[in-house]
């Protein structure tokens, strides 16, 4: 696509006014070449990381030419809501967990250009045969930190393997990397560092609360007492932290919703639903849900 094209759509299919000095940036880096992104979640990392992808793109052709790999369904979703009235003419499928593998196949009888997809589900269509990457010549690790910690590291091999004609390679990170994956070409690799990026930080007040006792639960319980209505998300670092709390505020009958990737769907859907629109105003998530609930 050509980049006039790109910026238009961003600014007209978008809520964005215009771009922030780190989707600037990313608008000057060229189509071919290995970069790191480091960007703090809220920051508009997305559409940084998709102008270039999509730069890289030619109009369809009938073949894939782009993949994103996220570590999270709900990633995944963002990704491809924010890319679709970005890539016009182009064709777009996401590929996710707990998503229906025949409507996954069905998508696939008129070949998509662009592909997002968490590890694991684009290693089930690759090894049923459902698709083809040897044409793929652009790639984006989305939250790559994240995807190694939750233990995506084998999967991601294991697809990038297949990718034999790669051209660019983003890789997003909330974390500076240690080193460019052995399996990606890594010839002079760039970073592009906006870690310290204010942009989710101009309206943020930060708190630090102490608690008298190892276990917080009832500190928190007293600081979710005490805060104003309004909507109020707990971010936990597992998930069975997250059960635990949900179970001790529950009994506490606490309007309280629970948001964690070991839940179906159409639970982790309803979750979110019920935050909007305030039935159940406090929420508690895992930490993978603070990259992906936005």
């Amino acid at each position: 696509m050509k980049q006039t094209e790109i910026l238009a759509n961003i600014l007209r299919r978008t809520r964005i006014a215009e771009l922030n000095p780190m989707q600037r940036r990313m608008a000057e880096i060229p189509s071919r070449g290995t970069f790191t992104l480091l960007a703090p979640t809220g920051s508009g990392k997305t559409i940084a990381f998709a102008i270039p992808f999509l730069k890289s793109i030619a109009p369809a052709k009938g073949q894939i030419q782009g993949v994103v790999i996220a570590p999270s369904r709900e990633l995944v979703l963002q990704i491809a809501e924010v890319l679709r009235p970005i890539a016009t003419g182009l064709k777009t499928v996401a590929f996710y967990g707990g998503h229906s593998m025949q409507e996954e196949t069905n998508s696939l009888s008129v070949t998509p250009d662009i592909i997002v997809a968490t590890p694991g589900r684009l290693l089930d269509h690759l090894k049923r045969g459902h698709l083809d990457l040897g044409t793929v010549s652009s790639l984006v690790l989305d939250e790559y930190d994240k995807a190694l910690e939750l233990g995506f590291a084998d999967e991601m091999k294991r697809v990038c393997r297949r990718l034999t004609g790669l051209r660019l390679v983003i890789l997003t990170s909330a974390t500076p990397l240690a080193a460019i994956p052995e399996y990606l070409p890594a010839k002079d690799p760039q970073t592009i560092d906006f870690s310290e990026s204010d942009t989710p930080r101009r309206c943020m007040q930060v708190v630090r609360v102490e608690s008298p006792s190892r276990d917080k639960l009832t500190t928190l319980s007293d600081l979710l007492h005490s805060l104003p209505n309004g909507r109020v998300i707990v971010f936990v670092n597992h998930r069975e932290s997250a059960e635990r709390i949900y179970d001790s505020l529950k009994k506490e009958h606490l309007p309280i919703g629970l948001y964690h990737g070991g839940l179906d769907q159409n639970d982790r859907e309803n979750a979110i639903v019920q935050l909007a629109n305030g039935s159940t105003p406090v929420l508690i998530s895992t930490d993978l849900g603070a990259r992906g609930l936005d």
